[in-house]
C-alpha cells in the first residue's frame, strides 16, 4: 500500500512551510485526541470540518521532514471521527488529498470539495444539520492569508455543537492594516472581522503606544463569537489559551483561537495548551 497516510514523502505534491507549522499541527493533533477520546462514547455522530485543508501533507522548508497536514491528522487519529468534510480552493490540492485519503478504510466517510470555503460552507452546514442536531463537531479553519470571512464563521456556528479552532493571522493583519485603514471601500480585513470596528481599534492604538493592538482585536473577535452563542472564556495570561506561532526571526505569524459552546471544550483546550510541542510547560 502506498505510504500516503504516513508522514513521509510519497511523491505527490505537498506544501512547504516553516518549522512553526509543526507546532500548530501538534496543538491540533492533541486537541483531536482529547476530543475524540473523551466524546466518542457519548456522541455516535462526530464530524470534522476542514475548509482550507490543503493537499494533506506539508514539508518543513530546508529539511526532509514531512508532516501530515490537518486533514490527514484527523483521518488517522487513534479514535477517528464518523464523518469528514475537506475543502480547498486548489484543484491540485483536492485531487492530491483525495488520492491520499482513498487508501484509508474511512474513505467512504470522507467528503472532499473544491472551491472557496466561504461558498462551500453553506452546503456543508446543511449536510451536518440533516442529522437533526445529533452530531458533535469540530472545525479547523486555517487560512494562509485573509481569505476566511466572518460570514463563514457565522454560518458554521449555526450548527448547534460546533467547536472551532481558528487561525488568527496576526502577521498578515499587521502588514495590511495601514493600507486597509486608508481604503474607503470594503477590504479583506473588513470581511475577516465582519465589521469595521477594527478600524476604530487600530486608529486608537496609533495614539496609544502602550496598547496591545492584537489583544484588543482578538478580544473584539471573541466577543463576536460570544454573540454567536459561544461560551465566554476568562483569559488566563499565566497559562495562555491563544498559542502564538513565530517565524525564524521570532516575529509573530498567527495565533490559534478556540471557541466552544460548552465549557468542557475549553477545559480540553486549556489542557493541551498548557504544554508545548515538546511536552514542556509553556512560558508566556
Amino acid at each position: 500500500m502506498p505510504n500516503y497516510l504516513q508522514p513521509e514523502d510519497d511523491g505527490l505534491p505537498m506544501q512547504e512551510y516553516g518549522p512553526w507549522t509543526a507546532v500548530k499541527l501538534d496543538y491540533l493533533a492533541r486537541y483531536i485526541d482529547v476530543f475524540e477520546t473523551a466524546m466518542r462514547q457519548q456522541w455516535h455522530i462526530r464530524y470534522y470540518v476542514d475548509l482550507l485543508a490543503g493537499s494533506g501533507k506539508n514539508r518543513v522548508e530546508d529539511s526532509d521532514t514531512v508532516l501530515l497536514g490537518s486533514a490527514l491528522l484527523a483521518l488517522t487519529t487513534t479514535y477517528p471521527f464518523t464523518g469528514y468534510f475537506f475543502a480547498d480552493l486548489s484543484e491540485v490540492n483536492t485531487a492530491t488529498l483525495r488520492q491520499r485519503c482513498a487508501v484509508s478504510p474511512l474513505y467512504q466517510h470522507v467528503d472532499i470539495r473544491t472551491g472557496d470555503c466561504n461558498t462551500l460552507v453553506d452546503d456543508i452546514v446543511a449536510k451536518i444539520k440533516a442529522d437533526n442536531w445529533r452530531s458533535l463537531n469540530l472545525a479547523f479553519l486555517d487560512p494562509e492569508g485573509l481569505e476566511l470571512q466572518w460570514e463563514t464563521i457565522a454560518k458554521i456556528s449555526t450548527v448547534r455543537r460546533m467547536d472551532l479552532i481558528i487561525n488568527y493571522p496576526q502577521g498578515g493583519l499587521h502588514r495590511y492594516m495601514p493600507i486597509a485603514l486608508e481604503t474607503k471601500g470594503q477590504t479583506a480585513i473588513d470581511d475577516f472581522f465582519g465589521d469595521r470596528e477594527w478600524r476604530k481599534i487600530y486608529a486608537e492604538s496609533l495614539s496609544k503606544p502602550g496598547v496591545h493592538l492584537h489583544r484588543q482585536l482578538m478580544d473584539h473577535y471573541k466577543r463576536k463569537l460570544q454573540g454567536l452563542g459561544y461560551a465566554e472564556v476568562v483569559r488566563d495570561d499565566e497559562t495562555g489559551d491563544e498559542p502564538l506561532m513565530r517565524n525564524s526571526r521570532n516575529a509573530p505569524l498567527y495565533r490559534l483561537l478556540f471557541a466552544s459552546k460548552d465549557t468542557l471544550g475549553h477545559e480540553f483546550w486549556k489542557k493541551i495548551t498548557r504544554r508545548d510541542v515538546h511536552g514542556q510547560a509553556r512560558l508566556f
